[in-house]
Protein backbone atom coordinates (compact mmCIF):
# COMPACT_ATOMS: atom_id res chain seq x y z
CA UNK A 1 0.00 0.00 0.00
CA UNK A 2 1.17 3.52 -0.83
CA UNK A 3 0.79 6.30 1.73
CA UNK A 4 2.17 9.71 2.64
CA UNK A 5 2.35 11.89 5.69
CA UNK A 6 1.43 15.32 4.39
CA UNK A 7 3.22 18.60 4.97
CA UNK A 8 0.31 19.67 7.16
CA UNK A 9 1.40 17.37 9.97
CA UNK A 10 4.83 19.00 9.79
CA UNK A 11 3.22 22.41 10.26
CA UNK A 12 1.05 21.04 13.06
CA UNK A 13 4.09 19.58 14.84
CA UNK A 14 5.90 22.91 14.58
CA UNK A 15 2.88 24.75 16.01
CA UNK A 16 2.55 22.24 18.84
CA UNK A 17 6.24 22.48 19.66
CA UNK A 18 6.06 26.28 19.91
CA UNK A 19 2.99 25.96 22.12
CA UNK A 20 4.81 23.40 24.25
CA UNK A 21 7.71 25.75 24.85
CA UNK A 22 5.28 28.50 25.84
CA UNK A 23 3.40 26.23 28.25
CA UNK A 24 4.10 26.63 31.95
CA UNK A 25 4.14 22.84 32.21
CA UNK A 26 7.39 22.64 30.25
CA UNK A 27 10.80 24.23 30.32
CA UNK A 28 13.35 24.32 27.53
CA UNK A 29 16.96 25.42 27.80
CA UNK A 30 19.73 25.97 25.31
CA UNK A 31 23.16 24.91 26.50
CA UNK A 32 26.82 25.26 25.67
CA UNK A 33 29.41 22.63 26.43
CA UNK A 34 32.60 20.75 25.58
CA UNK A 35 35.43 23.10 26.59
CA UNK A 36 38.08 20.60 25.43
CA UNK A 37 37.17 19.56 21.85
CA UNK A 38 40.76 18.87 20.75
CA UNK A 39 40.97 16.11 23.38
CA UNK A 40 38.07 14.39 21.68
CA UNK A 41 39.31 14.90 18.12
CA UNK A 42 42.53 16.67 17.18
CA UNK A 43 41.04 18.27 14.05
CA UNK A 44 37.75 19.17 15.70
CA UNK A 45 37.84 22.84 14.65
CA UNK A 46 38.25 22.00 10.97
CA UNK A 47 36.02 18.92 10.90
CA UNK A 48 33.61 18.68 13.85
CA UNK A 49 32.21 15.15 14.10
CA UNK A 50 28.53 14.41 13.64
CA UNK A 51 26.87 14.05 17.06
CA UNK A 52 25.83 10.57 18.11
CA UNK A 53 22.35 9.76 19.34
CA UNK A 54 22.30 7.28 22.19
CA UNK A 55 21.56 7.21 25.90
CA UNK A 56 25.28 6.92 26.61
CA UNK A 57 26.08 9.96 24.47
CA UNK A 58 23.29 11.93 26.11
CA UNK A 59 25.00 11.42 29.48
CA UNK A 60 28.33 12.35 27.93
CA UNK A 61 26.85 15.63 26.67
CA UNK A 62 25.77 16.39 30.23
CA UNK A 63 29.25 15.57 31.59
CA UNK A 64 30.90 18.37 29.60
CA UNK A 65 28.01 20.85 29.78
CA UNK A 66 28.99 24.38 30.85
CA UNK A 67 25.79 26.42 31.26
CA UNK A 68 22.14 26.70 30.28
CA UNK A 69 19.87 29.55 29.18
CA UNK A 70 16.09 29.31 29.44
CA UNK A 71 14.10 29.60 26.22
CA UNK A 72 10.96 31.65 26.79
CA UNK A 73 7.84 32.25 24.70
CA UNK A 74 9.48 35.34 23.19
CA UNK A 75 12.52 33.30 22.12
CA UNK A 76 10.84 30.94 19.68
CA UNK A 77 9.19 31.37 16.29
CA UNK A 78 8.06 29.36 13.33
CA UNK A 79 10.24 30.30 10.36
CA UNK A 80 10.22 29.79 6.60
CA UNK A 81 12.85 29.74 3.90
CA UNK A 82 14.29 33.16 3.15
CA UNK A 83 13.72 34.29 -0.46
CA UNK A 84 14.98 37.80 -1.16
CA UNK A 85 13.39 39.70 -4.05
CA UNK A 86 15.93 40.48 -6.77
CA UNK A 87 15.30 42.34 -10.01
CA UNK A 88 15.57 40.19 -13.12
CA UNK A 89 14.59 36.99 -11.30
CA UNK A 90 11.76 34.69 -12.27
CA UNK A 91 9.51 33.61 -9.41
CA UNK A 92 6.96 30.86 -9.22
CA UNK A 93 3.39 31.95 -8.74
CA UNK A 94 1.12 30.57 -6.05
CA UNK A 95 -0.84 27.60 -7.31
CA UNK A 96 -2.98 25.16 -5.44
CA UNK A 97 -2.09 22.18 -7.59
CA UNK A 98 1.69 21.72 -7.60
CA UNK A 99 2.57 18.03 -7.42
CA UNK A 100 4.97 15.43 -8.81
CA UNK A 101 2.88 15.38 -11.98
CA UNK A 102 2.46 19.18 -12.12
CA UNK A 103 5.75 20.79 -11.09
CA UNK A 104 6.24 24.53 -10.71
CA UNK A 105 7.41 26.27 -13.87
CA UNK A 106 10.47 28.03 -12.44
CA UNK A 107 11.86 25.96 -9.57
CA UNK A 108 10.41 22.63 -10.75
CA UNK A 109 9.16 22.07 -7.22
CA UNK A 110 6.88 19.08 -6.70
CA UNK A 111 4.89 20.85 -3.98
CA UNK A 112 3.94 24.38 -3.10
CA UNK A 113 6.30 24.82 -0.16
CA UNK A 114 9.40 24.09 -2.22
CA UNK A 115 8.37 26.58 -4.89
CA UNK A 116 9.73 30.15 -4.98
CA UNK A 117 6.32 31.81 -4.66
CA UNK A 118 6.97 34.42 -1.96
CA UNK A 119 9.68 37.05 -1.33
CA UNK A 120 10.97 39.47 1.26
CA UNK A 121 11.82 43.00 0.12
CA UNK A 122 14.44 45.50 1.29
CA UNK A 123 12.10 46.77 4.02
CA UNK A 124 11.45 43.30 5.44
CA UNK A 125 7.95 43.14 4.00
CA UNK A 126 6.81 39.75 2.81
CA UNK A 127 4.75 39.25 -0.35
CA UNK A 128 3.29 36.31 -2.18
CA UNK A 129 3.39 36.11 -5.97
CA UNK A 130 -0.13 35.45 -7.27
CA UNK A 131 0.74 35.99 -10.94
CA UNK A 132 4.21 35.90 -12.52
CA UNK A 133 3.29 36.92 -16.04
CA UNK A 134 2.23 33.42 -17.11
CA UNK A 135 0.42 33.53 -20.46
CA UNK A 136 0.37 31.61 -23.75
CA UNK A 137 3.32 33.77 -24.91
CA UNK A 138 5.15 33.25 -21.58
CA UNK A 139 4.11 29.79 -20.33
CA UNK A 140 6.92 29.82 -17.74
CA UNK A 141 6.32 33.37 -16.58
CA UNK A 142 8.47 36.48 -16.94
CA UNK A 143 11.26 38.10 -14.97
CA UNK A 144 10.28 40.38 -12.11
CA UNK A 145 11.34 44.02 -12.57
CA UNK A 146 9.39 45.98 -9.92
CA UNK A 147 10.07 45.36 -6.24
CA UNK A 148 6.82 45.24 -4.25
CA UNK A 149 6.77 47.86 -1.50
CA UNK A 150 3.06 48.55 -0.92
CA UNK A 151 0.96 47.47 2.05
CA UNK A 152 -2.41 47.46 0.28
CA UNK A 153 -4.70 44.69 1.38
CA UNK A 154 -5.66 43.68 -2.15
CA UNK A 155 -3.16 42.20 -4.61
CA UNK A 156 -1.75 44.41 -7.36
CA UNK A 157 1.22 45.09 -9.59
CA UNK A 158 4.28 46.56 -7.89
CA UNK A 159 5.23 49.17 -10.48
CA UNK A 160 4.83 50.38 -14.05
CA UNK A 161 7.10 47.98 -15.95
CA UNK A 162 4.19 45.72 -16.98
CA UNK A 163 6.26 42.69 -15.97
CA UNK A 164 3.01 40.78 -15.43
CA UNK A 165 3.53 40.23 -11.69
CA UNK A 166 0.74 40.53 -9.14
CA UNK A 167 1.79 40.53 -5.49
CA UNK A 168 -0.15 39.97 -2.27
CA UNK A 169 1.19 41.77 0.83
CA UNK A 170 1.29 39.50 3.89
CA UNK A 171 3.25 41.03 6.79
CA UNK A 172 6.25 43.08 7.87
CA UNK A 173 8.94 41.60 10.10
CA UNK A 174 9.51 43.74 13.19
CA UNK A 175 13.04 45.01 14.00
CA UNK A 176 13.29 43.01 17.23
CA UNK A 177 12.25 39.86 15.37
CA UNK A 178 14.87 40.50 12.69
CA UNK A 179 17.60 40.50 15.34
CA UNK A 180 16.40 37.33 17.02
CA UNK A 181 14.92 35.21 14.26
CA UNK A 182 16.42 36.15 10.90
CA UNK A 183 19.26 34.02 9.56
CA UNK A 184 20.97 33.73 6.20
CA UNK A 185 18.45 31.02 5.27
CA UNK A 186 15.28 31.73 7.26
CA UNK A 187 12.85 34.50 8.17
CA UNK A 188 10.24 34.44 10.96
CA UNK A 189 6.51 34.46 10.51
CA UNK A 190 4.52 36.51 13.03
CA UNK A 191 3.64 35.09 16.41
CA UNK A 192 -0.02 34.39 17.18
CA UNK A 193 -1.22 35.12 13.66
CA UNK A 194 -4.79 34.08 14.46
CA UNK A 195 -5.21 36.50 17.38
CA UNK A 196 -2.65 39.30 17.11
CA UNK A 197 -4.02 42.79 16.42
CA UNK A 198 -0.94 43.54 14.30
CA UNK A 199 -2.03 40.94 11.79
CA UNK A 200 -5.74 41.70 11.89
CA UNK A 201 -6.00 43.82 8.68
CA UNK A 202 -4.53 41.09 6.44
CA UNK A 203 -6.18 38.26 8.36
CA UNK A 204 -9.64 39.86 8.39
CA UNK A 205 -9.42 40.70 4.69
CA UNK A 206 -9.16 37.02 3.81
CA UNK A 207 -12.27 35.46 2.26
CA UNK A 208 -12.57 31.70 2.03
CA UNK A 209 -12.61 30.54 -1.59
CA UNK A 210 -12.35 34.01 -3.17
CA UNK A 211 -10.85 33.99 -6.65
CA UNK A 212 -8.10 36.48 -7.37
CA UNK A 213 -6.26 35.08 -10.41
CA UNK A 214 -7.23 33.33 -13.64
CA UNK A 215 -4.45 32.48 -16.10
CA UNK A 216 -4.80 31.96 -19.85
CA UNK A 217 -3.34 28.63 -20.92
CA UNK A 218 -4.59 28.73 -24.54
CA UNK A 219 -5.72 31.99 -26.12
CA UNK A 220 -8.04 30.16 -28.57
CA UNK A 221 -8.83 30.92 -32.23
CA UNK A 222 -11.61 33.19 -33.51
CA UNK A 223 -12.78 34.07 -30.05
CA UNK A 224 -15.45 36.77 -29.72
CA UNK A 225 -15.19 40.10 -31.48
CA UNK A 226 -12.08 42.14 -32.29
CA UNK A 227 -10.85 44.37 -29.43
CA UNK A 228 -13.84 43.64 -27.21
CA UNK A 229 -14.07 43.44 -23.43
CA UNK A 230 -16.59 41.00 -22.04
CA UNK A 231 -17.54 41.92 -18.53
CA UNK A 232 -19.23 39.80 -15.93
CA UNK A 233 -18.06 36.47 -17.31
CA UNK A 234 -19.05 34.05 -14.54
CA UNK A 235 -16.77 31.54 -12.84
CA UNK A 236 -18.68 28.32 -12.32
CA UNK A 237 -17.85 25.91 -9.52
CA UNK A 238 -18.86 25.12 -5.97
CA UNK A 239 -18.63 28.77 -4.89
CA UNK A 240 -20.62 31.78 -5.97
CA UNK A 241 -20.29 35.37 -7.05
CA UNK A 242 -16.96 35.30 -8.91
CA UNK A 243 -16.83 37.10 -12.25
CA UNK A 244 -14.09 38.08 -14.68
CA UNK A 245 -13.49 40.57 -17.45
CA UNK A 246 -12.19 38.90 -20.62
CA UNK A 247 -10.44 41.02 -23.27
CA UNK A 248 -10.16 39.84 -26.89
CA UNK A 249 -7.35 41.31 -29.04
CA UNK A 250 -7.19 42.20 -32.73
CA UNK A 251 -6.25 38.61 -33.61
CA UNK A 252 -9.47 37.26 -32.12
CA UNK A 253 -7.58 35.64 -29.27
CA UNK A 254 -7.87 36.08 -25.53
CA UNK A 255 -5.63 38.96 -24.51
CA UNK A 256 -6.19 39.00 -20.75
CA UNK A 257 -8.45 37.94 -17.92
CA UNK A 258 -8.93 40.02 -14.78
CA UNK A 259 -11.16 39.34 -11.81
CA UNK A 260 -13.97 41.87 -11.44
CA UNK A 261 -15.72 40.10 -8.55
CA UNK A 262 -13.85 37.65 -6.32
CA UNK A 263 -16.80 35.73 -4.97
CA UNK A 264 -16.38 33.15 -2.21
CA UNK A 265 -16.57 29.47 -1.36
CA UNK A 266 -14.68 28.05 -4.35
CA UNK A 267 -12.58 24.89 -4.15
CA UNK A 268 -12.68 24.51 -7.94
CA UNK A 269 -13.87 26.64 -10.83
CA UNK A 270 -14.00 27.20 -14.56
CA UNK A 271 -14.58 30.28 -16.70
CA UNK A 272 -17.92 30.13 -18.55
CA UNK A 273 -17.37 32.21 -21.71
CA UNK A 274 -20.73 31.34 -23.20
CA UNK A 275 -22.59 32.52 -20.12
CA UNK A 276 -20.60 35.73 -20.31
CA UNK A 277 -21.74 36.44 -23.86
CA UNK A 278 -18.54 35.38 -25.66
CA UNK A 279 -19.41 33.77 -29.04
CA UNK A 280 -18.35 30.17 -29.66
CA UNK A 281 -14.74 30.02 -30.90
CA UNK A 282 -13.18 27.90 -33.66
CA UNK A 283 -10.67 26.70 -31.06
CA UNK A 284 -11.86 27.20 -27.49
CA UNK A 285 -9.67 29.13 -25.08
CA UNK A 286 -8.38 27.38 -21.97
CA UNK A 287 -8.00 28.86 -18.50
CA UNK A 288 -6.74 27.95 -15.03
CA UNK A 289 -8.74 29.27 -12.13
CA UNK A 290 -6.31 29.55 -9.19
CA UNK A 291 -7.89 28.50 -5.91
CA UNK A 292 -6.64 30.15 -2.69
CA UNK A 293 -5.80 28.13 0.45
CA UNK A 294 -8.53 27.35 2.96
CA UNK A 295 -9.79 30.56 4.53
CA UNK A 296 -8.38 32.71 1.72
CA UNK A 297 -5.01 34.37 1.25
CA UNK A 298 -3.76 35.63 4.61
CA UNK A 299 -6.13 33.60 6.80
CA UNK A 300 -3.49 31.12 8.05
CA UNK A 301 0.04 32.31 7.35
CA UNK A 302 1.65 29.13 8.73
CA UNK A 303 -0.26 26.91 6.32
CA UNK A 304 0.06 29.36 3.43
CA UNK A 305 3.86 29.64 3.66
CA UNK A 306 4.65 26.18 4.98
CA UNK A 307 6.01 27.12 8.43
CA UNK A 308 7.28 23.68 9.49
CA UNK A 309 10.59 25.03 10.77
CA UNK A 310 11.12 26.42 14.28
CA UNK A 311 13.90 28.74 15.43
CA UNK A 312 14.94 28.98 19.08
CA UNK A 313 17.01 31.97 20.13
CA UNK A 314 19.38 32.48 23.05
CA UNK A 315 21.82 35.26 23.83
CA UNK A 316 24.84 34.49 25.96
CA UNK A 317 26.33 37.51 27.63
CA UNK A 318 28.46 37.98 30.70
CA UNK A 319 26.65 39.06 33.84
CA UNK A 320 28.50 40.16 36.96
CA UNK A 321 25.35 39.54 39.00
CA UNK A 322 25.09 35.93 37.89
CA UNK A 323 28.27 34.84 36.10
CA UNK A 324 27.14 31.45 34.82
CA UNK A 325 28.78 31.80 31.41
CA UNK A 326 32.51 31.31 31.81
CA UNK A 327 35.25 33.33 30.10
CA UNK A 328 38.81 32.56 29.07
CA UNK A 329 37.87 29.16 27.71
CA UNK A 330 35.87 27.84 24.81
CA UNK A 331 32.82 25.84 23.94
CA UNK A 332 32.38 23.59 20.94
CA UNK A 333 28.90 22.21 21.41
CA UNK A 334 25.45 23.75 21.64
CA UNK A 335 22.16 22.04 22.23
CA UNK A 336 18.67 22.10 23.65
CA UNK A 337 17.39 20.17 26.65
CA UNK A 338 13.75 19.64 27.53
CA UNK A 339 12.50 19.73 31.12
CA UNK A 340 15.71 19.57 33.13
CA UNK A 341 15.24 19.39 36.90
CA UNK A 342 16.45 21.49 39.77
CA UNK A 343 19.31 19.92 41.77
CA UNK A 344 18.32 17.21 44.25
CA UNK A 345 14.70 17.64 43.26
CA UNK A 346 11.89 16.32 41.10
CA UNK A 347 10.78 19.88 40.36
CA UNK A 348 11.55 21.50 37.00
CA UNK A 349 14.46 23.90 36.74
CA UNK A 350 13.12 27.46 36.89
CA UNK A 351 16.28 29.61 36.71
CA UNK A 352 16.75 31.95 33.77
CA UNK A 353 20.40 30.90 33.62
CA UNK A 354 22.05 27.92 35.25
CA UNK A 355 25.61 26.76 35.64
CA UNK A 356 26.10 23.09 34.75
CA UNK A 357 29.58 23.04 36.29
CA UNK A 358 30.91 22.03 39.65
CA UNK A 359 32.91 24.67 41.53
CA UNK A 360 35.18 24.99 44.55
CA UNK A 361 36.25 28.09 46.44
CA UNK A 362 40.02 28.17 47.04
CA UNK A 363 42.02 30.05 49.62
CA UNK A 364 45.63 30.39 50.61
CA UNK A 365 48.58 32.70 50.12
CA UNK A 366 48.89 33.46 46.43
CA UNK A 367 45.36 32.44 45.38
CA UNK A 368 45.03 35.75 43.53
CA UNK A 369 48.10 35.04 41.39
CA UNK A 370 47.79 31.29 40.94
CA UNK A 371 46.79 29.95 37.52
CA UNK A 372 44.97 26.86 36.33
CA UNK A 373 45.52 25.87 32.73
CA UNK A 374 42.18 25.51 30.93
CA UNK A 375 41.23 21.85 30.35
CA UNK A 376 44.11 20.60 32.56
CA UNK A 377 43.43 17.97 35.20
CA UNK A 378 43.72 18.87 38.88
CA UNK A 379 43.26 16.53 41.82
CA UNK A 380 42.45 16.26 45.52
CA UNK A 381 43.45 13.38 47.78
CA UNK A 382 40.18 12.77 49.61
CA UNK A 383 41.38 9.75 51.59
CA UNK A 384 43.98 7.02 51.65
CA UNK A 385 44.33 5.78 48.10
CA UNK A 386 41.37 7.91 46.94
CA UNK A 387 41.78 10.73 44.42
CA UNK A 388 39.16 13.09 43.01
CA UNK A 389 40.00 14.46 39.56
CA UNK A 390 38.52 17.41 37.67
CA UNK A 391 39.08 19.24 34.40
CA UNK A 392 39.62 23.01 34.62
CA UNK A 393 37.04 25.20 32.88
CA UNK A 394 37.72 28.57 34.50
CA UNK A 395 39.58 30.04 37.46
CA UNK A 396 38.76 33.50 38.84
CA UNK A 397 41.82 35.00 40.55
CA UNK A 398 39.68 37.68 42.20
CA UNK A 399 37.23 35.37 43.97
CA UNK A 400 39.25 32.14 44.08
CA UNK A 401 36.42 30.20 42.38
CA UNK A 402 37.54 27.25 40.29
CA UNK A 403 34.86 25.89 37.93
CA UNK A 404 35.39 22.40 36.60
CA UNK A 405 33.82 19.30 35.14
CA UNK A 406 34.61 15.67 35.75
CA UNK A 407 35.60 13.48 32.86
CA UNK A 408 34.71 9.81 32.88
CA UNK A 409 37.64 8.67 34.95
CA UNK A 410 39.36 5.55 33.66
CA UNK A 411 37.90 5.76 30.16
CA UNK A 412 39.06 7.32 26.91
CA UNK A 413 37.06 9.81 24.87
CA UNK A 414 35.11 7.12 23.03
CA UNK A 415 34.20 5.22 26.19
CA UNK A 416 36.75 2.39 26.17
CA UNK A 417 38.42 1.41 29.45
CA UNK A 418 41.98 2.65 29.95
CA UNK A 419 44.67 0.27 31.17
CA UNK A 420 46.04 1.30 34.58
CA UNK A 421 43.83 4.38 34.84
CA UNK A 422 45.73 6.96 36.95
CA UNK A 423 42.73 7.79 39.15
CA UNK A 424 40.98 4.46 39.08
CA UNK A 425 37.59 3.78 37.60
CA UNK A 426 35.36 5.41 40.20
CA UNK A 427 34.49 9.07 39.72
CA UNK A 428 35.04 10.57 43.16
CA UNK A 429 33.71 13.95 44.23
CA UNK A 430 35.81 16.78 45.65
CA UNK A 431 35.09 17.33 49.33
CA UNK A 432 35.63 19.81 52.14
CA UNK A 433 35.63 16.89 54.63
CA UNK A 434 38.33 14.46 53.49
CA UNK A 435 38.72 11.19 55.31
CA UNK A 436 41.89 9.80 56.93
CA UNK A 437 44.85 10.23 54.63
CA UNK A 438 43.17 13.01 52.64
CA UNK A 439 43.59 16.79 52.62
CA UNK A 440 42.07 20.03 51.36
CA UNK A 441 45.09 20.77 49.16
CA UNK A 442 44.61 21.73 45.52
CA UNK A 443 47.73 22.28 43.43
CA UNK A 444 47.44 24.95 40.69
CA UNK A 445 49.26 24.91 37.37
CA UNK A 446 51.44 27.78 38.63
CA UNK A 447 51.81 29.16 42.12
CA UNK A 448 51.80 27.75 45.64
CA UNK A 449 49.46 25.04 46.85
CA UNK A 450 45.97 26.22 47.74
CA UNK A 451 43.22 24.58 49.70
CA UNK A 452 39.45 24.33 49.64
CA UNK A 453 37.92 27.11 51.73
CA UNK A 454 35.84 24.81 53.93
CA UNK A 455 34.68 27.76 56.06
CA UNK A 456 32.97 29.54 53.15
CA UNK A 457 29.28 29.21 52.34
CA UNK A 458 27.04 31.48 50.30
CA UNK A 459 26.32 32.92 46.86
CA UNK A 460 28.55 36.02 47.18
CA UNK A 461 31.70 37.18 48.90
CA UNK A 462 33.09 40.55 50.00
CA UNK A 463 36.63 41.45 48.96
CA UNK A 464 38.13 44.87 49.74
CA UNK A 465 34.67 46.25 50.55
CA UNK A 466 33.25 45.07 47.24
CA UNK A 467 30.65 42.36 46.86
CA UNK A 468 31.20 39.69 44.20
CA UNK A 469 28.43 37.34 43.15
CA UNK A 470 29.77 33.91 42.35
CA UNK A 471 26.98 32.56 40.15
CA UNK A 472 26.56 29.43 42.29
CA UNK A 473 25.68 28.70 45.90
CA UNK A 474 28.55 27.23 47.96
CA UNK A 475 28.41 25.04 51.05
CA UNK A 476 31.72 24.66 52.90
CA UNK A 477 33.62 25.72 49.81
CA UNK A 478 31.89 23.27 47.46
CA UNK A 479 29.21 24.06 44.86
CA UNK A 480 27.25 21.57 42.80
CA UNK A 481 25.77 22.37 39.37
CA UNK A 482 22.55 24.40 39.37
CA UNK A 483 20.84 21.69 37.34
CA UNK A 484 20.30 18.02 38.16
CA UNK A 485 22.77 16.13 36.03
CA UNK A 486 21.32 13.77 33.42
CA UNK A 487 17.78 15.10 33.93
CA UNK A 488 15.44 15.99 31.08
CA UNK A 489 15.80 15.07 27.42
CA UNK A 490 18.49 16.45 25.17
CA UNK A 491 16.57 17.02 21.93
CA UNK A 492 19.18 18.84 19.86
CA UNK A 493 22.99 18.69 19.67
CA UNK A 494 25.30 20.60 17.35
CA UNK A 495 29.07 20.08 17.34
CA UNK A 496 30.72 23.32 16.22
CA UNK A 497 34.20 24.74 15.68
CA UNK A 498 35.25 26.05 19.07
CA UNK A 499 34.24 29.54 20.20
CA UNK A 500 36.57 31.30 22.63
CA UNK A 501 34.71 33.39 25.21
CA UNK A 502 36.02 36.70 26.52
CA UNK A 503 34.78 39.21 29.08
CA UNK A 504 33.13 41.62 26.62
CA UNK A 505 31.78 38.98 24.27
CA UNK A 506 28.19 38.06 23.41
CA UNK A 507 26.94 35.12 21.40
CA UNK A 508 23.61 34.76 19.67
CA UNK A 509 22.58 31.12 19.37
CA UNK A 510 19.92 30.31 16.79
CA UNK A 511 18.81 26.70 16.63
CA UNK A 512 16.66 25.58 13.69
CA UNK A 513 14.41 22.55 14.15
CA UNK A 514 12.79 21.19 11.00
CA UNK A 515 9.70 19.08 11.38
Amino acid sequence: MSAIITDQIRILNAKNFVAGVASSENSYYSFIGLPNPSDVQTNWDTDPPTPKDSFDQERSYYDSMIAMKKINNTDIRQVVTKRIWKSGTKYDMYRHDYSRSNTSAISKATNLYNASYYVINDDYRVYMCLQNGTSPDYPNGQISLDQPTFTDLEPRAAGTSNDGYVWKYLFTIKPNEIIKFETSDFIPVPQDWNTSADNAPVRDNAIDGSIKIVTVQNAGVNVGAISTSYTRVPINGDGNGAEATVVVNNDLKIDSVTISSQGSGYTYGTLDLAAGGVPVATTPAEFDVIIPPSGGHGADIYRELGAFNVLMYSRLENDTENPDFITNNQFARIGVVENPLAPNSTLPLALDKASALNAIRLTGIGYSSATFTPDATFVQTIGTGLTAAGRVVNYDQTTGVLKYWQDRVGFNTVGSAVTDAPYGYEQLEFTSSPSTGGSLVITPSTGSNLQIDSSFSGFSTSINNRTYNLGQDFTNGISAPEVKRYSGNIIYVDNRPSVNRSVNQKEDIKVILQF
